[in-house]
């Protein structure tokens, strides 16, 4: 269901499958997103939504609780609903643990849905890492209070995984699940950030629209063996994720790459200090975000 403005009168599907109260906080998702509301903005009071979708309160009530689960909106006793606060979850893009990890590890629970998994055919640069065709494709989409922030597609070895089934990885960490079935732990890898346009295909699956930028995370991970482990790509939504860097003298940890190579700086040993180079990385991302967002 199409998100509508606010003067519209919403039409539900009373002979679906989908329970109204969902309905409704689609509509009210989309309504927040499509009209850009800041935070603390006034939705309308339970009465008006029953008056609007034609429903009970009890289904009104039930998708306000949906939402500020989500942290979308805020409620108070006796006062109408208000657009909360942009909710920022934060990931290190230098370690080998996975989104999965880092969140337990912060105490928030991100949950899994597998869409896929199986044999596929690779990119010719997927298989030159791998040094094989013969490989696993898993898809999955992860969620934060039932709101989606990232939609992953990993390709595993085949042969290193035999028996790894979708319902394996529901709610659960790839990386756990690989090292207590298959004794394969995640060594040295690397990680690449970009700045990207929604697809269609992406924009349904975190809940968006096509062209929104996202924030795409990229990497190649060895096992403790040093062989091949999983090559990924995450999608984020820029607005509910930060990338977080750290910066030591000891260790250089954050190479950007510029798109364009006439302002590329020059990132020879010596030339920027790590510091510099983590300013850098977020100038970039910053200047590709807005120029997404000019786009769209």
């Amino acid at each position: 269901m199409a998100p509508a403005n606010h003067d519209a009168q919403p039409v539900l599907d009373r002979a679906g499958d989908t329970p109204l109260h969902a309905q409704v906080a689609t509509w009210l998702r989309g309504y927040i997103r499509s009209n850009k509301l800041a935070a603390g903005a006034v939705l309308p009071s339970e009465a008006a939504l029953c008056d609007r979708f034609g429903v009970a309160r009890s289904v009104v009530r039930q998708a306000l609780a949906a939402l500020a689960a989500e942290g979308l909106i805020q409620r108070e006793t006796g006062r109408p609903a208000t657009v909360a606060a942009p909710q920022e979850h934060r990931r290190l893009v230098q370690r080998s643990t996975g989104l999965y990890e880092q969140f337990a590890q912060s105490g928030v629970s991100l949950q899994t849905r597998v869409l896929a998994l199986g044999p596929a055919d690779p990119p010719a640069d997927v298989a030159d890492f791998f040094g094989t065709t013969h490989l696993l494709l898993l898809e999955r989409l992860r969620h934060v209070a039932n709101a989606p922030l990232a939609y992953v597609r990993t390709w595993l070895p085949a042969e290193a995984v035999p028996g790894l089934r979708a319902e394996h990885l529901v709610d659960a960490s790839l990386h756990g699940v690989l090292t207590r079935q298959f004794g394969l732990r995640p060594g040295a890898g690397r990680n690449q950030i970009r700045a990207v346009a929604a697809t269609a295909q992406q924009a349904a699956l975190l809940n968006t629209e096509p062209g929104t930028p996202l924030l795409m995370l990229q990497g190649q991970g060895m096992d403790q063996h040093g062989k091949p482990l999983e090559w990924f790509t995450t999608w984020h939504r820029a607005e509910q994720l930060v990338f977080d860097v750290d910066v030591s003298m000891g260790h250089e940890s954050v190479q950007p790459r510029l798109n364009d190579a006439a302002v590329q700086p020059d990132l020879s040993s010596g030339s920027q200090d790590p510091l510099a180079r983590a300013q850098a990385l977020v100038a970039e991302l910053s200047a590709e975000l807005s120029r997404l967002r000019g786009r769209s």
